[in-house]
């Protein structure tokens, strides 16, 4: 079906991932909506000159490799930017967290319409509402700032508490700190407005403090969390019988949990003893929830736990798919900002991976679509294809409802080959260990290496030959 003429159908045929997603992103980042979140949020800053909404455009060039840094980026857009480089940069050190975070939450919105429409995952846990919370802490920045040079420690922008909704794969929201240097469990007070009644909370034991459980359970949501070192326990009675699960032997027992030798909270208290040891050696993981048995039993309870790695993958992701950490932007506001523009383009792929799965399947698109390949695809052909389809045509899908948008993206999604974002095979693990080899001189001749290399191996096979 044509909506832009045949110059748009060439690209759907030829990218259709890229078609995706821009049509999604006019759909979640439409600027005037950009420009009325601002205004709405920001408790300082005001618009002059420069709108929020070109700044999301101008840092989204960078966080998906279509502009190397910022100054590149000011230099494609630079029509468009009514401003010096300079006053972008203070722009951009001076955007609030709140506004950030706000942003993260805007897109989520407008993306979770989309997918709910088709894609989403099957539910880690059937009729219940999970989340699943983790901490990131920003990569340390080149000391381009006066006040971070000469030191020899590595300087931290800041960090960040991000919530994972695993049946849609979109980070809903975001907890933002300057300070890169606190810890995450000074954070966790600010997750609770989010906790609402009937989710299931799956977190890290950095995030096991008895506050935090309490405040759970107070607004009716559940936990499972595994147990940190210092959260007191009392049993309540033996283990129960265990039971044989593909990562070890799970049994359960009833507890208290404590707060200053005071019994405060009953829960589960689930062990589980490893096949394997964990990267930190442990032979042995308590994991505690209040999650009802007749809900999920021992096993169930693990295995919900194990999910916590798909947050993982996603700061992977971010990472190595999407630059989330631009390492120009020393100051904590700029870099924290930078980093919610990589999560709301996360949120877009999760659209196009989310039309991709209504498609193809769940199962094939999580084993072998790699999303790496997916965000590479749409920043390789995004210039072109904005030279050809300049911005104004695509408003159509700003306007759009997400009933339609769903149905066109499913569309294309079926033009996809798959083939051209597969995944690559993980590598075999090396069975022999090399030995260093110390040598005279500080270099060497890779030919020279390969050379002797050979010779070795004509003289090992005409040794051979002659036995």
């Amino acid at each position: 079906m044509m909506i832009l003429g045949p110059v748009f159908e060439q690209f759907v045929n030829k990218s259709p991932i890229s078609v995706m997603a821009r049509a999604t992103v006019e759909h979640a980042l439409c600027a005037s909506a950009l420009d009325e979140l601002f205004d709405r949020t920001a408790e300082h800053g005001y618009t002059k000159e420069l709108l929020f909404s070109t700044a999301v455009d101008l840092l989204s060039l960078v966080v998906c490799g279509k502009a190397i840094h910022v100054q590149s980026a000011f230099q494609q857009i630079r029509d468009r930017v009514p401003v010096t480089l300079k006053s972008v940069y203070e722009k951009l050190q001076r955007v609030e967290t709140n506004v950030s975070a706000e942003l993260v939450s805007h897109v989520a919105s407008r993306c979770r319409g989309l997918i709910e429409l088709g894609g989403a995952c099957q539910p880690l846990l059937p009729g219940q509402r999970v989340k699943i919370l983790d901490g990131n802490h920003l990569a340390a920045t080149p000391k381009r700032l006066k006040v971070t040079r000469g030191h020899s420690a590595g300087t931290l922008p800041g960090q960040s508490l991000a919530v994972l909704d695993p049946a849609m794969m979109l980070v809903t929201d975001v907890i933002l700190c300057e300070d890169g240097h606190s810890q995450e469990r000074a954070l966790i007070e600010q997750v609770l407005p989010l906790v609402q009644e009937g989710d299931v909370w799956i977190k890290d034991r950095n995030f096991c403090t008895v506050g935090f459980l309490l405040g759970i359970k107070g607004r009716r949501a559940f936990f499972v969390t595994r147990r940190h070192g210092n959260t007191t326990v009392v049993p309540q009675g033996e283990f129960g019988a265990e039971v044989e699960t593909d990562t070890g032997w799970v049994s359960e027992r009833e507890v208290w949990i404590c707060r200053d030798d005071e019994r405060v909270l009953e829960a589960r208290l689930v062990r589980v003893r490893l096949k394997q040891p964990t990267e930190d050696g442990d032979l042995e993981v308590e994991i505690l929830t209040n999650l009802p048995a007749e809900t999920a039993d021992a096993a169930e309870v693990a295995n919900l736990y194990l999910k916590r790695w798909k947050i993982e993958g996603v700061f992977h992701e971010l990472t190595v798919a999407l630059n989330c950490e631009v390492n120009t932007l020393g100051y904590p506001r700029a870099a924290l900002f930078g980093f919610c523009v990589a999560v709301a383009a996360y949120n877009v792929l999760a659209v196009v991976k989310a039309a991709m799965r209504a498609v193809h399947g769940e199962e094939k698109v999580q084993n072998e679509v790699s999303g790496y390949y997916v965000a590479l695809e749409w920043s390789l052909v995004y210039a072109g294809m904005m030279i050809a389809l300049p911005a104004e045509g695509w408003e159509v899908f700003g306007t759009m409802s997400a009933k339609k948008l769903a149905g066109y993206l499913r569309g294309w999604a079926a033009k996809i080959n798959l083939l051209k974002v597969k995944k690559a095979p993980p590598r075999k693990p090396t069975r022999n260990k090399t030995e260093p080899i110390k040598d005279k001189s500080p270099h060497l001749s890779t030919a020279r290496l390969l050379e002797e290399a050979k010779k070795e191996r004509r003289t090992k096979a005409k040794g051979q030959s002659q036995q």
